[in-house]
């Protein structure tokens, strides 16, 4: 599990460097461009469920940095607002071009989604969600969106 914080940053650090260098090491990346949807019920073939989980070529992904607020069964009004506000982001973000899902010390969670760490041009989407207010960095813990 990527828990510790400086085990978070030093994965990281090799996913942008394996992505900027071309080099291939320890942590495989694919990269990937499709037109993504909404997904309104059940699974997908190319769509975004959240802010933090989507489908790509029939593969359920689970932005692994990142923790987004719910839009399924949120806990407050807030929740819901900016759980859609980071659905409609991470929508467009996957829409502006190829990018590359990297694997981490782990393959899968507990629902069985693929973890993943999202990278285009040597930058983590979910950390340029987690910039703009959007969703938070995971550190394996839940925590209320609600104030």
């Amino acid at each position: 599990m990527m828990n510790h914080p400086m085990l978070r940053h030093f994965t990281l650090a090799c996913v942008l460097t394996s992505t900027l260098t071309g080099a291939n090491f320890a942590i495989p990346t694919r990269i990937q461009q499709a037109r993504f949807d909404y997904c309104f019920t059940g699974g997908g073939v190319n769509c975004v469920v959240d802010g933090d989980t989507f489908w790509v070529n029939r593969e359920k992904v689970r932005i692994a940095d990142i923790d987004a607020p719910e839009t399924h069964q949120p806990r407050c009004p807030q929740e819901r607002t900016l759980g859609n506000a980071a659905t409609r982001r991470l929508h467009a973000l996957l829409n502006a071009g190829p990018f590359r899902l990297a694997s981490i010390d782990r393959d899968t969670d507990r629902y069985g989604r693929k973890l993943r760490i999202i990278v285009r041009s040597g930058q983590s989407l979910g950390e340029k969600l987690v910039a703009e207010g959007l969703a938070r960095e995971w550190d394996g813990a839940r925590r209320s969106w609600c104030t």
